[in-house]
């Protein structure tokens, strides 16, 4: 196992910032911290990498207690979000540094960084300062720098963060790709759904210090455990179990809340005994799929996503009156937001 995190807590005055949190992960897997500000998503990162001491519970890091272990005793590389290089040394004096401190001899060190340099795709860059760089570029030489040391454990704080949306879709495939070559077990925190999705192999929701659920991407979308969880991982619909939606198909729920994915509400022009009355109050191109907003009787809002071509089947208008069903619905005993 990479890394087992047993029964931890971190407390910061009176706010309780990670709360009996228990973690298994996976050596060689790449891991997603995700969940919304104040979730306790940095704060466990930094506990894994010995940055901040657990009021209680442990860390093992590759089968051995770390948690009184130093940061360097961790043998942890770290990427932050504004990628902390040194401004006055170059490309290859950053991804160098490391290894200069370990005292690695000069000739060893100038063949690592030569594969790091390729391994990042900055190859012919390396006499570059970090200002001649782009902010996608400086976020792979902190990766670089941070793996030149062959860390046991990667961590990434939100680390495209900073960067903006085209750079950081591609940084995320870009990850994914190094991530399969290097194989070295890898955590990264981020707030962004879809960059949870498209890059991690296992997803560790949070919320208020807690792990709400923890699996592959398919399964925290398809069978959330928890209100919070359907809520977080992808748009949805959330509906009061009264709703005309529910008492024209036939479907009862003992909660006072029900979810629906917007591509799991079926849109129809003629009615049937289960369908309901709505009205298109809004149709939103969204290039290969369209997002209909409706009304239903009553004031309750509901968001549909259509293909393209079942769109161009219905020709729907602002104003139309049609009828929906959801096809796939999902209840919780409780909400939490």
């Amino acid at each position: 196992m990479g890394i087992v995190v047993e029964n931890v807590s971190k407390q910061f005055g009176s706010f309780q910032a990670v709360e009996q949190v228990n973690l298994e992960i996976e050596s060689g897997s790449l891991v997603a911290l995700l969940g919304p500000s104040g979730s306790g998503k940095s704060t466990l990162l930094r506990l894994i990498a010995g940055l901040e001491t657990p009021d209680q519970g442990k860390i093992f890091l590759t089968g051995k207690d770390a948690t009184n272990q130093t940061v360097q005793e961790r043998n942890i590389g770290f990427v932050f979000q504004h990628y902390a290089l040194f401004r006055h040394l170059t490309v290859r004096q950053n991804i160098a540094f490391g290894l200069e401190i370990r005292k690695m001899p000069p000739q060893k060190i100038k063949g690592r960084v030569g594969q790091l340099l390729e391994l990042v795709q900055l190859s012919g860059l390396g006499d570059r300062y970090p200002s001649q760089l782009s902010g996608g570029q400086r976020q792979r030489v902190a990766l670089a720098r941070a793996l030149a040391v062959e860390p046991s454990v990667l961590l990434l704080d939100e680390p495209f963060g900073a960067l903006d949306a085209k750079v950081r879709k591609d940084l995320r495939a870009w990850l994914r790709r190094l991530h399969d070559e290097v194989h070295v077990t890898t955590v990264f925190v981020t707030h962004d759904q879809e960059e949870a999705m498209e890059v991690a192999d296992q997803i560790v929701v949070m919320n208020h210090g807690r792990v709400e659920q923890v699996g592959s991407p398919a399964e925290i979308y398809d069978r959330p455990a928890s209100a919070f969880v359907m809520s977080f991982i992808g748009p949805v619909n959330v509906l009061p179990s009264s709703s005309p939606i529910f008492q024209s198909s036939g479907f009862e729920s003992p909660n006072p809340e029900v979810f629906v994915r917007p591509q799991d509400v079926v849109v129809e022009k003629v009615a049937d005994g289960s369908l309901a009355l709505a009205t298109v109050s809004r149709v939103i191109h969204l290039g290969w799929e369209i997002m209909v907003e409706l009304n239903l009787d009553g004031g309750q809002k509901v968001t549909a996503n259509l293909t393209r071509d079942r769109f161009d089947e219905l020709q729907l208008a602002p104003e139309q009156q049609v009828y929906i069903k959801p096809k796939d619905v999902r209840s919780f005993p409780k909400y939490y937001s």
